[in-house]
């Protein structure tokens, strides 16, 4: 069976208030009718980072939205896997599904150890495929896929082989990771360098986003076993920044320059360009002006009740974040071809999809290559059923939303 003695928790959301509400369990249901095949990747990933020459400026886009698949509960992780399907871990049901995006047709095994729902321990959040063993050039790890959940004894990384719709060889690589009920980070990513990189949130420890011992409040950087990986600030620490309140989004650009999005407390969330040792301020700075004491200060901002940036994902023209208290898809267009590690490369933050309710995850559909006027695909999953939002019929659903330039 495909699962992985697991349930998806909802992570943190800005507030003080706790986002993993138990939400039902409704039964999975035949996905609906999907749009035209995309085709087939040559391996899979969840970095983000766009095949594409370099970055365009683009002001504008337009968004045609067509449904690839209904009736997923509090789904959260979204990642691709080297045969051109899609990988959803659900929250309640503790199940990863493998969606077809050109039939979405869909296939999940029962519920692992059967009985009721965990409602905390044992739960997973994010999930990530690696492409290529040490990058782009190294060979390819077939079936592989990582999963995040919260244990008994805090939160870990485990990784398991997928065949079918069988999920076996589960092994910790990450361990030892706080856990609390909110801010709790746990996106997985794999970035251009092969390499995979952990969220965590401070777990409400507000103190340990600054201590460079904790593995609260950071990114990590490790390899597919879990060591610190090569080129880390500390080359004996899994730590590649850290001052982090809760980042739940991870992406690559096409220049390589990294981007994260995270939850503020009551005032800002931000969009962080990430460098190896940065401090993004935690709990000492919310939003901009933290650089005079040494911070990174963010690329852009949104109230916390616009927001609430959850997935990301970075195209050629720009990036584009899933809003779940904000239920919004939001868009930072790149203002400068050259990249840039401050706010200037950026322009302003606009909503291009605002109707679908609470988004959680967004990724670029690695089968269709962008295009040189910034045209691109991504898959977005919307997140009504996690007991925040107001649910729909048919929620909640996997979205195949096609950007072009606007004019």
């Amino acid at each position: 069976m495909l699962a992985v003695g697991l349930a998806v928790v909802l992570g943190a959301c800005s507030g003080g208030a706790p986002d993993d509400a138990p939400a039902p369990a409704p039964s999975v249901t035949t996905a609906t009718s999907a749009p035209a095949d995309p085709g087939t990747p040559d391996a899979s990933g969840s970095s983000q980072a766009p095949a594409a020459d370099g970055l365009l400026v683009v002001p504008e886009v337009r968004v045609d939205v067509a449904e690839v698949a209904t009736g997923f509960p509090a789904p959260w992780g979204l990642a691709a896997l080297a045969d051109g399907t899609l990988l959803v871990s659900l929250r309640d049901e503790r199940r990863l599904v493998v969606v077809d995006p050109a039939t979405g047709s869909r296939r999940a095994g029962d519920r692992a150890g059967g009985g009721r729902p965990a409602r905390r321990h044992g739960r997973a959040r994010g999930v990530g495929a690696p492409r290529r063993l040490g990058g782009p050039g190294g060979r390819r790890r077939g079936g592989e896929v990582f999963v995040y959940r919260t244990a008994p004894d805090g939160n870990e990384v485990l990784r398991g082989t997928l065949a079918g719709r069988e999920l076996s060889a589960l092994t910790p690589v990450v361990e030892g990771v706080p856990a609390a009920s909110t801010h709790d980070g746990g996106r997985l990513a794999f970035g251009p360098d092969g390499h995979l990189y952990v969220t965590t949130g401070d777990a409400q420890q507000r103190g340990a986003a600054q201590d460079p011992g904790a593995l609260a409040g950071k990114i990590l950087r490790v390899t597919v076993d879990g060591d610190p990986a090569p080129g880390n600030p500390d080359p004996v620490s899994p730590v590649w920044s850290l001052g982090h309140r809760n980042v739940q989004g991870v992406a690559w650009d096409a220049t390589g320059r990294m981007l994260a999005s995270e939850f503020g407390q009551d005032t800002f969330d931000e969009l962080n360009v990430v460098v190896p040792g940065g401090n993004y301020g935690w709990p000492d700075v919310e939003g901009t002006g933290g650089a005079a004491a040494g911070f990174v200060d963010p690329v852009a901002t949104w109230p916390t009740s616009d927001a609430s940036p959850s997935g990301i994902a970075v195209t050629r023209e720009g990036v584009y974040l899933a809003g779940l208290r904000g239920e919004r898809l939001w868009r930072v267009p790149f203002a400068s071809p050259d990249g840039g590690t401050d706010a200037a490369a950026f322009g302003a933050p606009h909503a291009v999809l605002t109707d679908r309710g609470r988004l959680r995850a967004v990724l670029v559909d690695p089968a269709t290559p962008p295009g040189d006027d910034g045209s691109a695909v991504l898959y977005v999953l919307t997140s009504n059923t996690d007991g925040r939002g107001e649910p729909r019929d048919g929620d909640d659903r996997l979205l195949r939303v096609t950007v072009t330039p606007a004019g």
